[in-house]
Order: C-alpha cells, then structure tokens, then sequence
C-alpha cells in the first residue's frame, strides 16, 4: 500500500509494454514532482489486447492503463502517459483526452511525449538537462503551463525524468510476471 494520506498529492506515471499477444501495463506514484523514488510500483499482465489500429492507438492502449489504475488503493491527482493528449488543437482526442473522459473528468492527464507530432497544436515544449531536443507536453484537466513545469521539475538529470524511466523498465521487465504490487506498506 501507498504512504500517501488524504491530502497529499498522488501523481500516477504509467506506461504499456506489449508482448506477442498480450501486454504489461505498469504504474509508478509519486508523491511529488520532484520526487526521487515512487512510493509505490503496480504492474497489470493483460492476457489479450486489440490490435494497432492507426489513428486509434488509444483503444489499444487504454484497457491497459484503466486495467492497472484499477489496481491502486485510491485514484491518483494526476495521471501522466508516456504521449499525447490531444492531437491537433484540441479538436481531436488522444490518448490522454480518451484516458480524462474515461476517468470522469476529475483527474487531470499529462501527456509526456519525445517525438514531435506536426498536428499536435496545444503543446509546451519542455528541455530538460543538456538535451539537444525537447519532451512534449500536452494536458487535459489543467493549464498546460502548469503541466510543463511539472515536467520540467521532475527528477533526473537527463531529458527523460527519473519516473518515466522507471516505469518503462517496470513494464518492459515484469512482460510475463505475476503483476502486483512493490513499494512502501
């Protein structure tokens, strides 16, 4: 279980490796943003997931994210997905936009993505350490300046933060594990 109480801030970063046919979804919470550990590590096997489908990579992909965010003892603040949000002017959803509706509304969605997209329009660049190329940031729920400098402030001395790394080798490393649970009691 999560050391977190009521009040304090509970920032969920999940992300989605798939395997021959199924997938493992993983999420790490913080605490805070700058935080340097998670306070608790969830990981989701998925025996069956949906092909790609271009264009409509969120079906595929939030099953997945909802499957391991189901797993938590309480609903984070904030989710953050490895991606977009919105892909061009806010008119058309992605991923993360599909993620807040799919959530009610009531938690906000940051999406971090590293490749540029030409037809995402509402997004903040952000570099971090000596990077040569920037993350891109876009948000549902929130003011996307606000989701920016989140970004930019949380761990790790590199382009990609310290959480975003870390759950991407949760994923990558339990395909084919038990899923559960690891961190503080």
């Amino acid at each position: 279980m999560s050391t977190a109480t009521k009040d304090e801030e509970q920032i969920a970063v999940v992300d989605v490796h798939y395997g021959v046919s199924g997938a493992t979804a993983a999420c790490v919470i913080l605490a805070a943003w700058e935080a340097e550990r998670p306070v608790l590590e969830v990981t989701a096997d998925i025996e069956r997931v949906l092909p790609y489908e271009s264009g409509n990579f969120y079906r595929r992909e939030l099953p997945c994210i909802t499957t391991v965010l189901d797993k938590l003892p309480r609903q984070p603040n904030v989710v953050v997905i490895d991606g977009y949000v919105w892909l061009g002017e806010e008119s058309r959803a992605g991923l993360g936009a599909h993620l807040h509706e799919t959530m009610g509304g009531k938690i906000a969605v940051v999406g971090v993505a590293k490749s540029f997209y030409p037809f995402g329009k509402d997004v903040a660049e952000v570099w971090r350490a000596q990077s040569k190329r920037p993350l891109y940031i876009s948000a549902a729920g929130m003011n996307l300046s606000t989701a920016a400098d989140w970004v930019r402030k949380m761990h790790g001395g590199s382009r990609i933060p310290t959480a975003l790394r870390r759950v991407d080798q949760l994923c990558r490393g339990a395909i084919g594990g038990s899923g559960g649970f690891s961190g503080s009691p």
